[in-house]
């Protein structure tokens, strides 16, 4: 398996943990010739909406015939991913030699950098390999220290939102963590931002007028009245909505405003261009429908308690309003908060560990969910696949939920069906 290179290359930087800080990833791309100065950007932070947003962005850019580069994270099955050109994961034994070629970068005397640095040097290294027109670029944590904020003028900066999560990082109140993610605006260059909260709001303006960032604060799109596929309409162009969720009001309106602001520098990106490029958007493991032994489930990462507020309300859209919730969850996230926005009375919960991470406790979840809310049923399975052949027999709307890793564990399950219990 390609995947067992990959990993033997980053899993020794993992015991770096998450260590924030520029000084590690600028000395690391000065060794590999600076290959970010190569790569117009436009860059995503933000708490909830980045993944869509960025998804959006690289798919209309590639429908305009643009050469785009894409970076996100977490990966969902396997580390190629993250780094795509023209919306096609990069080839394992391309990233495989990419991050050769980063290791051999590193200096015997000089700090270790953490895996998403070594991850982010092999994405930009391959972006001006590949001399994209453009790559999007997404905020791995917080934005200011973030390994992705090396770029000195990004075409476009894009706030998508903020709420409560990665605070043990980035500081407690909401106020602490725009002033992080407020940190990948540059003076002059323009900014987009979502929806913010009133202490976070303003936080990011205080900051776009301290450095003069000409900016848009888009309303979120307008859902258009109409049987079968979802449509919505956005400064006068009408366009399907292919991802899920109300959100995606939001998230696709911010996307079309950060390309607005392109055309004005002189990109060609039609009208329609941008109405084809969104129908095409894919962005699998967030509100997903997906088939499992013949039966729909649900699938989300729903990883934070806005994460889960969005999920849920798509949820009470849905005819059958009872849920099974088939959920595990990491030991750093806020517990009772998710819980308090998905279960409803009636609802049925069945708790699981996250493979290979650092996961919470499904019998202290259990405890703490049942003082959260009276469920009809509450249990703890040893493994995901256990969990769901209960599942299925409860006749309820079954939702995969807690975790992108959680996600991704059953995507790659569902690719490698050997591993499934029979």
């Amino acid at each position: 398996m390609f995947n067992v290179d990959i990993d033997s290359i980053l899993k020794p930087f993992q015991r770096f943990g998450v260590h924030l800080g520029l000084e590690r990833i600028q000395q690391l791309l000065a060794n590999l010739g600076n290959p970010h100065h190569k790569v117009p950007i436009i860059h995503v932070a933000g708490t909830n909406g980045k993944g869509s947003v960025c998804a959006y962005l690289s798919s209309i850019l590639t429908e305009a015939g643009y050469r785009v580069g894409r970076y996100t994270s977490p990966h969902l099955v396997n580390w190629t991913e993250r780094i795509c050109l023209n919306e096609q994961p990069v080839s394992p034994e391309q990233l495989k030699q990419l991050l050769l070629q980063v290791q051999n970068a590193i200096s015997k005397d000089a700090e270790s950098p953490t895996q998403f640095e070594v991850i982010t040097a092999a994405a930009w290294l391959y972006f001006a390999q590949s001399e994209v027109d453009i790559a999007v670029v997404e905020v791995g944590l917080g934005g200011r220290l973030d390994a992705t904020n090396v770029c000195d003028r990004p075409l476009v900066t894009i706030i998508t939102s903020i709420s409560r999560e990665h605070w043990q990082q980035l500081g407690p109140t909401l106020a602490d963590i725009a002033k992080e993610k407020a940190g990948i605006l540059k003076p002059g260059c323009p900014a987009v931002v979502g929806q913010l909260p009133p202490q976070a709001l303003s936080v990011v303006r205080s900051r776009i007028i301290e450095l003069g960032c000409p900016s848009v604060w888009p309303q979120p799109a307008l859902e258009l009245p109409t049987a079968g596929t979802r449509k919505a309409l956005y400064d006068g162009i009408e366009y399907s909505l292919p991802l899920l969720g109300e959100i995606q009001l939001t998230n696709s309106a911010i996307a079309l405003a950060a390309l607005q602001i392109l055309q004005q520098q002189g990109w060609e990106i039609s009208p329609q261009t941008r109405a084809s490029g969104m129908a095409k958007t894919k962005w699998p493991g967030r509100m997903q429908w997906q088939t499992w032994r013949n039966h729909q489930l649900l699938i989300d990462g729903a990883h934070n308690p806005a994460a889960a507020l969005a999920l849920r309300s798509f949820v009470d859209t849905l005819d059958d309003k009872s849920v099974t919730w088939v959920m595990g969850m990491l030991s750093t996230k806020d517990h009772a908060d998710i819980f308090k926005a998905l279960l409803r009375q009636n609802d049925e919960l069945y708790l699981v560990p996250v493979p290979d991470h650092s996961s919470a406790n499904p019998t202290d979840l259990a405890t703490l969910a049942q003082n959260i809310c009276p469920l009809a049923a509450c249990r703890t399975y040893p493994d995901l696949i256990t969990a769901l052949e209960a599942a299925v027999s409860s006749k309820k709307l079954i939702v995969l939920c807690g975790s992108l890793y959680l996600v991704g564990y059953f995507l790659e399950n569902l690719e490698n069906p050997s591993i499934e219990s029979v």
